[in-house]
């Protein structure tokens, strides 16, 4: 499972794009925000990027423990369905 780390933000979206984007190649279908902390609307950008290439090469992508700043983000900017909230397990919900 890929982990993008305590910061998606502007300073490091480059990187952590194209690490994603390297995990998703090699056949990650999870990625797994739980160590995420600071973000910004780069965070958004960077989720949607990773959605399209995993749709193109029809990976089911996940993204596991999303914090709740990104989540308001992803409300705040309306791509949940873009992001595919249906397969988003946020960190703030109980799990079963």
């Amino acid at each position: 499972m890929f982990q993008p780390g305590a910061s998606l933000t502007f300073d490091n979206a480059k990187t952590a794009l194209n690490a994603g984007l390297q995990a998703i190649a090699e056949g990650q279908a999870e990625i797994d925000f739980s160590a995420l902390i600071t973000v910004d609307s780069a965070a958004v950008a960077i989720m949607l990027a990773w959605r399209r290439v995993a749709v193109v090469r029809a990976v089911p992508l996940v993204f596991h423990h999303v914090p709740k700043n990104l989540h308001s983000l992803i409300s705040l900017y309306d791509v949940a369905e873009l992001i595919d909230d249906a397969n988003m397990v946020r960190s703030d919900l109980p799990h079963h």
